[in-house]
Parts: structure tokens; sequence; C-alpha cells
């Protein structure tokens, strides 16, 4: 059919155009990782007076420089949403959000942190043209992740985007068990109200 080549093509421009974010340069993207790590720094300080300041440098570091990492282990040379399309097609072994949300976790939790928690969340679960997106959050020791701090290293393929969940304009997060109980009830047929 000589169709088919324009119709993946626009395929793969709708999915693009969707999700928003691949291309898009991160934030101070300019910055070196020794002033981002210290932004963050008092970013993570900023969630709590209880919050060790060791533990917070020790958690910006882990969370601007382990990214890095990942992205040459998953061999990141396209925008995320590309990538994924790689991962998805077996030409990439990992590099999906999932991944990077569960490697940085699996890294953080190394730390065995005493002032902070940390938090997993779903965003678009339930969004009909956008993709689903999963991260890892930061609190201080007790908060839940709507007082944390969002570490998205996917977004930019491995320069962290961080900031607070509720005011993230280009995901609506949700807690990740909230989402898969929303999913299961959904499967079971029992109509969950949108969330």
């Amino acid at each position: 059919m000589p169709h088919r080549p324009i119709f993946r093509l626009l395929s793969v421009f709708f999915v693009l155009l969707v999700a928003g974010c691949a291309g898009t340069p991160p934030p101070a993207g300019d910055m070196p990782d020794n002033a981002r790590i210290a932004a963050l720094t008092q970013d993570i300080l900023a969630l709590g007076p209880e919050v060790d300041p060791a533990e917070a440098a020790r958690a910006a570091r882990i969370a601007i420089e382990h990214p890095r990492r990942l992205a040459v282990q998953y061999n990141i040379t396209d925008p995320p949403l590309v990538h994924n399309m790689k991962v998805n097609a077996g030409l990439r072994p990992r590099g999906l959000c999932w991944h990077w949300a569960h490697d940085m976790e699996e890294r953080l939790r190394q730390e065995d942190f005493r002032t902070l928690d940390l938090h997993q969340a779903i965003a678009n679960a339930d969004a009909t043209f956008r993709i689903e997106h999963s991260s890892v959050l930061i609190s201080a020791r007790g908060d839940d992740m709507y007082d944390a701090l969002l570490l998205d290293p996917w977004r930019y393929g491995g320069t962290l985007y961080w900031g607070l969940p509720g005011e993230d304009a280009s995901y609506k997060w949700r807690p990740r068990q909230e989402v898969w109980d929303y999913k299961r009830e959904r499967r079971a047929g029992l109509n969950p109200a949108r969330m």
C-alpha cells in the first residue's frame, strides 16, 4: 500500500505533538551540575525544618548525577518519546519513564535516609490523548507526595526536572497506588469516577 509510510510518519508526528515534551530543552539546561545540585539541595531543605542538610545534599547530588549515568546505560540518543518508541520496538532495552522512576528510587533508597521519604506517582492515567508518565518524588519524613518535590529524569532524557507536583503544567500527578486501584476497579467493571 503506497500510503503506509505516510501513515507511519503522521502517527509519529501525532504522538510527538500530543505529548508536548519531546525535544523541549530542559530548564536551566546550561547551568553547571554543581549549581543545579546546590539549587536542588536548597529546595529539598525547604521541604521542612527537620530535613538533615547532609541528607538533602546527598539526595540532590544523586538526583542530578544518577540520571546522567542512566542516560548512558539506556543509550539515550533521542528525545524521550522517540526513545520510548525504540524501547517498545525492541531497539533499546530500557528508558521508559517507569524505568527511570524505578532506577532513581532504587538508587535513592540505598542511602537509607532518616529525614526524607520517597514516593512514586503516575500522571495522565485517565487522559485520553496524553501518555501515562511515572516518576519518583522526595519529601520530608512523614509527608505525602503532595508536599514533595517531583524528581523527573525522563522528561529531558537524563537532565533532571524537579518541582512541586501540583505546579507541574505538563502532568497531573497522582499517587501510584491510587492509580493502580483506579485501573483495577476499571478492569473489574466497577466504573470508578475519573481521577
